[in-house]
């Protein structure tokens, strides 16, 4: 499973897989960064996406305005639907995960199986039909449009978030802080925190196990008050990096101390010195030990925002990004035919 089209380029140090149809660059190297992907050389041509529910808002809930893809990102040409009225219209349907699809199909219509929960969160993935869908569209960096939770560019202006090349340390008052929605002790991250509790306080903040509720400054003002931040995934799947990572450490001004995949893995989207993972360690006791002395060691601590001399984080706006994205993608990449013949065996694998 790949990109619309896709070329490979193997270097000393990386591999970089180009996506022609989403003009955009994938990267599994963050030393090449691309330019932010919204300028299209050739105008586009006009394209009507429709979003058949807005996931997480319920399906029977009040469509908000959609998006304006110009205003928003730079991309031009985009007729955004929520109408179902206006389905034979749309040249492209967006159909989140779990999802009911529509009957029939116009001919030449795509449909876009869109997911940004992990494989162990997304039931129902082998009950899909074969050749179903057209394209992927997910946080996968081999899904036909690639979406990721957030990324690292270029910084090229004093603005570019987040601000300063080393976050105040005169602010931070607290170690290590984590901030999690959902509390399963089935899950590795749960299991790892009881462990890494046992030598190292950790603040927990959320609605549920231990945590406090977040204060009134907010999330992020919170965690920037803390040196280190965890980083757990809710299961450990393939490129399954979420906000936690771009928006909870980097973006806030923390250390994040990661548990998902492997670190190579997250080594394809981001500078190997800018986060401690847990498999570095041969037990939690021994991170622990490692976090107490960088926390006694200030020149140590700084290294690990170098990356922040050179790249500025991006968050990707959901849902309003991603929708724009495969509006983007149908206007580079034309009438190729295409369908997914096993869709629950690329995503699980």
């Amino acid at each position: 499973m790949s990109g619309l089209l896709t070329q490979g380029y193997s270097g000393s140090s990386c591999e970089i897989l180009i996506f022609y149809s989403l003009n955009l660059v994938a990267l599994s190297c963050w030393r090449q960064l691309p330019p932010l992907p919204w300028a299209t050389p050739a105008p586009p041509r006009p394209v009507s996406v429709l979003l058949w529910w807005e996931p997480f808002a319920g399906r029977h809930s009040g469509a908000r305005p959609p998006p304006d893809c110009w205003l928003r990102f730079n991309i031009s040409g985009c007729r955004l639907l929520t109408d179902r009225a206006a389905y034979g219209e749309a040249q492209a349907v967006l159909f989140h995960h779990p999802l009911a699809t529509s009957g029939l199909r116009p001919p030449g219509q795509l449909w876009v199986w869109m997911n940004f929960e992990s494989p162990s969160h997304s039931p129902g993935l082998r009950s899909l039909a074969g050749n179903l869908f057209n394209w992927t569209l997910s946080y996968r960096a081999d899904s036909d449009v690639f979406v990721p939770y957030g990324y690292l560019y270029p910084r090229t202006h004093p603005s570019d978030q987040p601000l300063g090349l080393v976050p105040p340390l005169a602010r931070k008052r607290g170690l290590v802080a984590w901030v999690v929605s959902h509390w399963d002790e089935r899950q590795a991250r749960v299991r790892y925190y009881h462990q890494l509790s046992q030598h190292v306080s950790v603040d927990v903040f959320g609605r549920s196990g231990p945590g406090r509720r977040v204060p009134d400054v907010g999330l992020l003002h919170t965690v920037a008050r803390y040196k280190f931040y965890l980083a757990f995934e809710n299961s450990q799947h393939l490129d399954y990096i979420t906000e936690k990572l771009w928006r909870n450490a980097l973006l806030a001004g923390a250390v994040p101390v990661v548990l998902g995949p492997d670190r190579a893995n997250y080594e394809r989207f981001i500078p190997r010195g800018a986060f401690i993972h847990v498999d570095d360690f041969p037990s939690a006791s021994s991170l622990a030990a490692y976090l107490l002395f960088v926390d006694r060691n200030p020149a140590v601590y700084r290294r690990y925002f170098n990356w922040r001399r050179s790249y500025a984080v991006h968050i990707t706006s959901f849902w309003d990004e991603p929708w724009c994205r495969a509006c983007q993608a149908v206007q580079s990449a034309g009438d190729r035919p295409k369908s997914i013949r096993n869709l629950a065996r690329w995503f699980e694998r």
